[in-house]
């Protein structure tokens, strides 16, 4: 009959820890596993990320061409089409604002710019206030009596 107390593992499921550096009697006297000299037999042995053993690293082998704007701004995009869907599922009021897209789901980032597209219809009278604005989204906005107002960066 099994009882709590005469439970054991199952025969060769648990391992003996690897004791190194114990005398030569351990089997792993010595170098202590660690073969001899050289960068990983010292203490204080670090792999760098990218170390490929003095070859020259793929991330420099690789030709690079091309230019990268380090001021590039990355703006988050929204059509009037969707403003549209919105204001009709009552998630948006009359006033737009970056903090109300948020919060409606509209875009993913909170402190990221706006950019207003014009993909889409508009029925209702907002004013929307963003970033950016395209000149087909403006031209919607308005034609539906609203406004666009930037802010400025």
């Amino acid at each position: 009959m099994k009882h709590i107390g005469n439970l054991h593992y199952a025969e060769g499921s648990r391992k003996a820890r690897k004791r190194i550096g114990r005398g030569e009697g351990s089997g792993h006297g010595g170098t202590s596993t660690r073969g001899h000299k050289g960068h990983q037999s010292r203490g204080n042995f670090r792999y760098k990320r990218n170390f490929e053993g003095g070859q020259m690293p793929l991330s420099r082998r690789i030709p690079k061409f091309g230019f990268v704007n380090p001021f590039r701004v990355e703006y988050q995009e929204v059509n009037v089409g969707r403003i549209e869907e919105l204001v009709q599922k009552g998630r948006l009021g009359t006033e737009i604002t970056p903090e109300e897209l948020y919060r409606a789901g509209a875009i993913s980032k909170r402190n990221a710019p706006v950019k207003i597209l014009g993909d889409g219809q508009l029925s209702h009278t907002l004013t929307i206030v963003a970033h950016r604005f395209s000149a087909t989204a403006k031209e919607k906005i308005t034609a539906a009596g609203g406004q666009c107002v930037v802010i400025e960066q």
